[in-house]
């Protein structure tokens, strides 16, 4: 009875958690490989953990980016994920299991801070609401793929959620401490939240402009601080990464090399597609509370100001999610306790076949994200390939299946060598000595193609069963050099 009493109490605190934690490590587990948005921390979590002070072999160096990027977010998660990582190569494990466990840690982080915010919204909300918030989050796809993933933003996103906590808890000035340090430190476009946040702080009188300036200014002096401290010394130069990075995109306005969109796209595409059924939701929440609207105004405003950027991503907003969520968990809410009345019986029959289609729709970005990533299979599906040779295998990895899949962390020992060498036009590939290839070219003379990797192209509608069908294509292609034939070649499938 005692120890039932305790699994009681245990479910009672961590169960959300839980739930939450094990989606997000279903996601990571089953699409354990990281894009070109995740390599600068994926590469220096892996230099970490094995290149360790060796600050010359670290990948940076070789490559270092558009623009460079602080270390700081790699240094927590490895320090934390070490002992693990430690314990899986003893083992003798392959290195994809180690950026399952950094991912994994990088996801407790995330979580942690996330349930902080959690609980704050139970003490102001009720048990309902936060219930309601954990399922909304559930339901979402991309807010539990993105904690795991080592992004600038997601890095950012946590230090967001413990500023949320804050306001909710009425820590006014260590909200801004902590959106400051997420603006100085990993994205500097956390100012834009930063500054309808503070401004609202004024009006409301939450804060004294004066006391506000002094720990404001004390917290930038220390962040500033600590980010150029510990980035100048792993770049070799006096740097203050996310200040580059500021003048890179805002300044120069470089970031519309990547592509642009409407400047409608991320209420009409990117919150849509995140919130699903808590999107209406949230416009609801405003509507019957009349706290929510003074914490969803700023994080509106942010969206809109973030708007004016030509070039948008899903990511850049994603700090925006947690906050809309709380306004549709207090919609649903309120719907579920009115839902015996006539009018709000049809309302929550709506909203109940909305959560249905959010899951729905959730398993089909979760498969379509799932095969995202066409070169960490490829290359996996090389590895199983046991050449019987005394000497190297080098491979070549060209720049799109770098940026779709392929890490360090993807790499084996002996007999293997890796190559990222870029700016190889494809006729230059025969006259050098890799073994074999891994890149976006169907053909290449002087190899054999011994197969491809398809990878997803779009969602297609259908009469019939099923009604949503993925639709793949052939993105990368393994080739092997016909001058160092064996009897291995022949048993691939070709392209």
């Amino acid at each position: 009875m005692p120890t039932d009493s305790k699994m009681a109490k245990f479910l009672q605190s961590y169960g959300y958690d839980l739930i939450l934690g094990s989606i997000a490590a279903i996601y990571v587990v089953m699409a354990p490989y990281t894009k070109v948005e995740e390599s600068f921390n994926v590469q220096s979590m892996h230099d970490i953990l094995y290149h360790r002070l060796n600050f010359n072999s670290y990948d940076h160096l070789e490559f270092p980016g558009v623009v460079p990027r602080t270390f700081i977010g790699a240094f927590i998660v490895s320090f934390i994920a070490s002992p693990v990582v430690s314990v899986i190569s003893w083992l003798g494990f392959p290195k994809i299991y180690n950026l399952v466990a950094a991912r994994l840690v990088l996801g407790c982080i995330i979580l942690s801070t996330l349930r902080f915010f959690r609980i704050q919204i139970r003490k102001n909300f009720g048990h309902q609401v936060e219930s309601f918030f954990v399922l909304l989050t559930s339901l979402q796809f991309h807010l539990l793929f993105y904690c795991t993933r080592p992004l600038p933003n997601i890095l950012a996103f946590g230090l967001v959620n413990l500023a949320y906590g804050n306001w909710l808890k009425g820590n006014f000035y260590s909200a801004l401490s902590f959106l400051i340090f997420a603006t100085v430190i990993f994205r500097c476009d956390v100012m834009l939240l930063l500054g309808p946040i503070g401004l609202q702080f004024l009006m409301t009188k939450s804060i004294s402009f004066w006391k506000a300036l002094k720990y404001c200014v004390g917290t930038a002096v220390v962040a500033v601080g600590l980010t150029i401290s510990v980035d100048s010394i792993m770049w070799k130069k006096f740097v203050w990464p996310e200040f580059e990075v500021f003048w890179f995109n805002s300044i120069l306005n470089r970031s519309s090399d990547w592509g642009t969109h409407s400047i409608h796209w991320y209420f009409t595409s990117a919150l849509p597609r995140s919130l699903l059924v808590a999107y209406p939701l949230s416009l609801l929440g405003t509507l019957l509370d009349r706290r929510v609207p003074f914490l969803i105004l700023p994080v509106l405003s942010f969206v809109i100001l973030y708007s004016k950027l030509p070039h948008k991503e899903l990511r850049f907003i994603i700090s925006s999610v947690p906050m809309l969520n709380l306004s549709a968990a207090v919609a649903a809410s309120r719907i579920y306790n009115n839902k015996k009345k006539a009018i709000w019986k049809l309302v929550n029959m709506v909203m109940l076949a909305l959560f249905a289609i959010s899951a729905g729709c959730t398993v089909v970005t979760f498969m379509a994200s799932y095969n995202n990533y066409p070169s960490g299979y490829a290359l996996k599906r090389l590895h199983q390939i046991s050449p019987n040779v005394a000497g190297e295998e080098w491979v070549h990895i060209d720049t799109f299946s770098a940026m779709n899949g392929i890490s360090r962390f993807c790499e084996d020992g002996f007999p293997w060598r890796y190559s990222k060498e870029e700016e190889i036009v494809v006729e230059e590939l025969r006259n050098r000595n890799f073994t074999y290839l891994v890149n976006e070219h169907p053909y290449v003379d002087g190899y054999k193609c011994l197969f491809s990797e398809e990878g997803f192209e779009r969602v297609e509608l259908r009469r019939g069963f099923p009604p949503i069908v993925l639709v793949k294509r052939a993105k990368v292609y393994v080739h092997r050099d016909m001058k160092k034939e064996d009897h291995l070649h022949k048993i691939w499938p070709g392209c």
